[in-house]
């Protein structure tokens, strides 16, 4: 049997359990492929089992990777979880929370057993995660807890219970991170924008063949975002090259926050990036402008 020792330091170099939920939806997968090239262990979680195999099998089925079919909505299964990842393999060193789905409805179209749904997978599985990954990181004195949230979280984009959802899992990931950084944890959100993912936008698109370019007109730059881009900033800030960074929320979303252009030009009744009007200097002019 393995001591404490042992598992913190394993002969083969790799010392890094990384943890992801929704492992088998179009993020999840950029996320196992992106920490699979950097060796690490990884336990790729999901309902979909049959997704969970897939994936697995893409990567080589390789000793290093450990699938888990789990309702994380559940604290009993997400408890026995993380207990059996610890007898194999250790303590969580990442725990990358980035399971959620959104219905279409708006408040008054949204029943209780959907508000119940989506506030289950999106905040309390991050809760149910969190605290059992926990007591592992902080004996060991490190760990981080990467949370998906939302630009729901920031401005209304519809999904009520999604977006209240999310807005919890920001206010949690600043609890985590004051609380428990005395103890070598850190704790992160990623506000996502519209992720342009394989297969979950086939049958909208087929719907509404122009919905994706409708889409990008609201993005400063003018593109959605890929899973590539969610992986790559989670690889960095999971990193020690972002071992000073805890307790915020990272906006990923190609600008759309940052404000609206589309309102600017309206209110304003200027064309992006044109020249000055004939009675206007750069960075003056005599007209005052409208206030928003």
């Amino acid at each position: 049997m393995s001591t404490p020792a042992d598992r913190e330091a394993p002969a083969d170099g790799l010392a890094r359990v990384v943890l992801i939920t929704g492992a088998a939806g179009g993020i999840g997968r950029a996320l196992t492929r992106r920490f699979a090239d950097v060796r690490t262990r990884l336990v790729l979680v999901d309902r979909d089992g049959d997704g969970l195999a897939a994936l697995a099998r893409a990567l080589g089925d390789p000793a290093t990777i450990r699938t888990e079919a789990v309702d994380i909505t559940d604290d009993d299964a997400v408890d026995a979880l993380v207990t059996r990842v610890q007898d194999r393999w250790g303590a969580v060193d990442v725990l990358v929370n980035n399971a959620a789905y959104a219905y279409d409805d708006d408040l008054l179209g949204t029943t209780p057993a959907r508000w119940d749904e989506q506030v289950a997978i999106a905040l309390r599985s991050v809760f149910l995660c969190s605290r059992a990954v926990l007591p592992g990181m902080r004996r060991r004195g490190r760990g981080v807890i990467v949370n998906m949230a939302s630009v729901n979280a920031h401005q209304y984009f519809g999904n009520e219970a999604y977006s209240a959802a999310k807005a919890g899992v920001e206010s949690l990931t600043r609890s985590i991170a004051v609380r428990y950084g005395p103890d070598g944890v850190r704790a992160l959100a990623l506000g996502i924008g519209t992720v342009l993912t394989p297969g979950a936008w086939d049958a909208r698109i087929e719907r509404d063949p122009d919905i994706v370019d409708r889409l990008r007109s609201w993005y400063p730059m003018r593109r959605l975002g890929t899973p590539e881009d969610i992986a790559a900033l989670t690889a960095f800030v999971a990193s020690d090259e972002a071992s000073w960074i805890t307790g915020t929320t990272i906006m990923v979303d190609g600008g759309l926050t940052a404000g609206n252009q589309r309102l600017a030009d309206d209110v304003l009744g200027i064309e992006p990036g044109g020249p000055p009007g004939p009675q206007e200097k750069p960075g003056r002019s005599d007209a005052t402008a409208p206030e928003f």
